[in-house]
C-alpha cells in the first residue's frame, strides 16, 4: 500500500515531473474535465507504467480533503535530502524554518523558495511542520523540486553553516532589527523564518548575524510568516551582495 496520497492537479503533476518518489497509481474523478495538466498526468503515468483509475467523486473525497480537484496520486513518502550543501556558491540562498507549524504558510514559503531558486530548505526534526500531502498541495507541488533537510538542532546547524561562509539573516520584528530595505544584505545567506506566533527562538536569534524586519505602513502591525518570508527571499535574491 502507498505511504502517502497526494492530491490536487499541480501537486500530482509536479511530483510526477520531479520523479523523486516511487509512484504506484493515479486516480482521476469521472467528473473531471480534461485539460493540459490532466493529459500530461496521464502521459507520465503511462510512461512510468503505473495505472490510471477512473473514480467517482465519493471515492476521491473519501481519500482526500478539499482541494483535491479530482486527482490523487498514490506514492512513497517525501524524499528528504541526506545532504544539503558543501561549499557555498557566491549567491546561494538557503531557507530555514524555525518551528513553523501551519502547513499553508509552509507550503507558500516552499513555493516561493523554489521560484527564487534556493539551494535548499532546512527544518527542525521536531515542532515544525513536515512535508505532508497538505504541504505539497499548498506549495502547488513546488516542494517536490526542493532539497529539504531535517536537522535535529537548528541553532547548532546555523553555527556550522556559518563556518562555511554563509551569513545568517533572521526575520524578526524586535527592536534590534533593521529595516529590510535599508540593510546591507550579504550573500551567500541563510534566511531564517520563525513560528507564526512566537517568531524566532532565543537560541536561533542569537545565531543570526543580521536581524531584519519588514516595515508596516497600515493599521496592522505584522504579516504572516509566508508573506513576510516571501518578501525577504525575493529582496535578498535581487539586492543581496
Amino acid at each position: 500500500m502507498a505511504a502517502e496520497v497526494l492530491y490536487g492537479r499541480n501537486a500530482v503533476l509536479e511530483s510526477l515531473r520531479a520523479a523523486r518518489r516511487n509512484h504506484e497509481g493515479v486516480y482521476i474523478g469521472d467528473f473531471v474535465q480534461t485539460d493540459d495538466r490532466i493529459e500530461e498526468i496521464r502521459r507520465r503515468a503511462d510512461a512510468e507504467s503505473f495505472p490510471v483509475r477512473e473514480s467517482t467523486r465519493d471515492e476521491i473525497e473519501r481519500r482526500a480533503p478539499y482541494g483535491h480537484q479530482g486527482v490523487l496520486l498514490e506514492t512513497s513518502r517525501y524524499p528528504y535530502a541526506t545532504q544539503l550543501t558543501d561549499e557555498p556558491g557566491p549567491e546561494d540562498l538557503i531557507l530555514a524554518l524555525d518551528e513553523l507549524e501551519d502547513p499553508r504558510n509552509a507550503g507558500a514559503l516552499f513555493r516561493t523558495a523554489e521560484a527564487v531558486g534556493v539551494a535548499g530548505v532546512v527544518i527542525p526534526e521536531r515542532r515544525t511542520v513536515e512535508v505532508t500531502p497538505a504541504v505539497v498541495n499548498a506549495s502547488s507541488g513546488a516542494v517536490e523540486h526542493l532539497r529539504v533537510w531535517r536537522e535535529k538542532n537548528l541553532a547548532r546547524w546555523l553555527t556550522s553553516i556559518s563556518d562555511l561562509g554563509y551569513w545568517i539573516v533572521g526575520l524578526d520584528g524586535g527592536d534590534e532589527s533593521v529595516n529590510l530595505f535599508d540593510a546591507d544584505l550579504p550573500l551567500p545567506a541563510v534566511v531564517v523564518i520563525g513560528s507564526e506566533g512566537r517568531g524566532l527562538r532565543r537560541l536561533t536569534r542569537e545565531r543570526c548575524d543580521l536581524l531584519v524586519r519588514i516595515p508596516m505602513y497600515g493599521e496592522i502591525d505584522s504579516l504572516n510568516a509566508a508573506a513576510a518570508g516571501s518578501i525577504a527571499l525575493y529582496h535578498l535574491k535581487e539586492y543581496g551582495a
